[in-house]
C-alpha cells in the first residue's frame, strides 16, 4: 500500500493512493461493514485493521465505491504521521556525504534527533527564519516503525518496519555547528518535511539499492543510492533497539548521500521562493518550498 493522511472538504483522514485517486479507508471499511481506526497513527498499531484493509482492498471495484474515492488533485496532501513519538536521524551514513564532509568514517551509528514540531508536509513551507544564514537541504529515505521494538536481532528487524516515507533533514548549519551538539540546527518548526505516502514493507522489501535524487529549483544537487549506506535498515533498527525502545509510528531518517549545499564550493544555501524536490525510487517525490519571515 502507498497510504498517506489528507485533507478533503475540511475532514482529515487517510487513505491509499490507486492510479490518479485517493481511497478512503475509513470509509471503504464502512462500506464493508469493518471498524478501523480514525487516523493512520492508529492504524500503523492495529495489525488486525491492516489485515481485514488488505482482504477490502482485494475485493475492491472503483465501480462500486465511488463514495469512497477522493480525486488526488482535489484533496490536500498531509504529512503521514503528523505526531510521531520520536524522529531519530542518522548523521554520515553515506560513504559520500562522508568524503565530501572530511570527516572519519563512523564505527557506530551517528544519532541526533528532532522534535516532533518540526514535521510538515508535502507541498508546505520551508519557514527560514530570517536570523538562519545558512540554511541546507537533506534527502534521506525514513523508516516508519510498526510495533514496539527492543533489542531486535538482525534478522528480525524487517519485522517491525511498517514502511518508508521520504524526509528532508533541514539543516540550519549556522546553529547544527555552534556547539558540538547538532539539535538547534536540525530541530526548527517545519525542518523535517516528510511524505508524501509511506509505502508499506511489503511492497518495498529490498531497500538496498534505492535511487535518492534532490534538486533545487529544477537543478540536481544530490544524486545519490542506499547502496552507498555505511549502516542498513536492519543494522539501524537492530542498533537503536538496543539503545531505546521504538515504538510504532516513530520515523528513523537513515542519513544523505553528498551533494548537500554545505559540501558546495562556495557553499549554496537555500533562500526564500527555493523549491527542494526529493524523489527515491518506489516511494516518490516530496516538494516543499522556502518561505522567509
Amino acid at each position: 500500500m502507498r497510504i498517506t493522511s489528507y485533507n478533503f472538504r475540511n475532514e482529515m483522514t487517510y487513505g491509499v493512493l490507486k492510479d490518479d485517486y485517493l481511497l478512503s479507508l475509513p470509509s471503504l471499511a464502512r462500506q464493508f461493514n469493518t471498524v478501523i481506526p480514525d487516523k493512520l497513527e492508529d492504524f500503523i498499531t492495529d495489525e488486525e485493521a491492516q489485515d481485514a484493509v488488505a482482504t477490502i482492498l482485494q475485493n475492491f471495484h472503483p465501480s462500486s465505491s465511488q463514495n469512497s474515492i477522493i480525486p488526488l488533485n482535489e484533496a490536500k496532501i498531509l504529512a503521514p504521521i503528523a505526531s510521531p513519538p520520536k524522529i531519530v536521524c542518522l548523521g554520515l551514513n553515506y560513504i559520500s556525504h562522508v568524503a565530501e564532509t572530511k570527516e572519519q568514517k563512523p564505527k557506530m551509528p551517528v544519532l541526533f534527533m528532532k522534535p516532533r514540531t518540526a514535521i510538515t508536509g508535502p507541498n508546505s513551507k520551508i519557514i527560514k527564519c530570517s536570523y538562519v544564514n545558512q540554511l541546507d537541504y537533506e534527502g534521506e529515505l525514513a523508516i516508519v516503525i510498526g510495533k514496539r521494538a527492543q533489542n531486535v536481532s538482525l534478522s528480525e528487524a524487517f519485522e517491525y518496519i511498517f514502511g518508508y516515507t521520504i524526509l528532508n533533514d533541514v539543516s540550519a548549519r549556522d546553529f547544527q555547528f555552534i556547539g558540538s551538539q547538532w539539535t538547534s540546527g536540525k530541530g526548527f518548526d517545519t525542518f523535517a518535511p516528510t511524505g508524501p505516502f509511506i509505502v508499506t514493507r511489503d511492497e518495498l522489501p529490498d531497500t538496498g539499492n534505492l535511487s535518492i535524487r534532490t534538486w533545487v529549483n529544477g537543478k540536481l544537487r544530490q544524486d545519490g543510492n542506499t547502496k552507498d549506506m555505511i549502516f542498513t535498515v536492519p543494522e539501524i533498527i537492530h542498533y537503536l533497539s538496543r539503545v531505546m525502545t521504538l515504538e510504532p509510528c516513530d520515523i528513523i531518517a537513515t542519513g544523505t548521500p553528498s551533494g548537500v549545499g554545505m559540501a558546495m564550493k562556495p557553499p549554496v544555501w537555500l533562500k526564500g521562493g527555493d523549491e527542494v524536490q526529493i524523489e527515491i525510487e518506489g516511494i516518490g517525490i516530496l516538494r516543499n518550498t522556502v518561505e522567509e519571515v
